[in-house]
């Protein structure tokens, strides 16, 4: 699959602290086929840094999960955007 202007990954903002991966994939396997669903933690403690990201195998797919942007997952409103590449440094 290409790179550049294809929006297959999606960053998810404003998670519950204690959702797990499971229940990550669970509720954005609802829109279409994850590719990879990954929660971020903070390497020292392990513990989430409440927010993740996840991929699709198609772009329509990850256009349709970003309209669950501000759905509330565990007593809390998600916020979703396309992911941006990683700066270099």
């Amino acid at each position: 699959m290409g790179q550049g202007s294809v929006v297959s990954r999606i960053y998810i903002g404003n998670l519950s602290y204690k959702l797990t991966t499971d229940e990550l994939r669970e509720e954005f396997e609802t829109v279409g086929r994850l590719k990879e669903a990954s929660i971020v933690v903070d390497r020292s403690t392990g513990e989430s840094k409440g927010f993740a990201f996840c991929e699709y195998f198609t772009e329509e797919d990850a256009r349709k999960a970003l309209l669950k942007d501000g759905q509330e997952l565990k007593g809390r409103p998600m916020r979703i955007n396309p992911a941006r590449e990683r700066s270099k440094r």
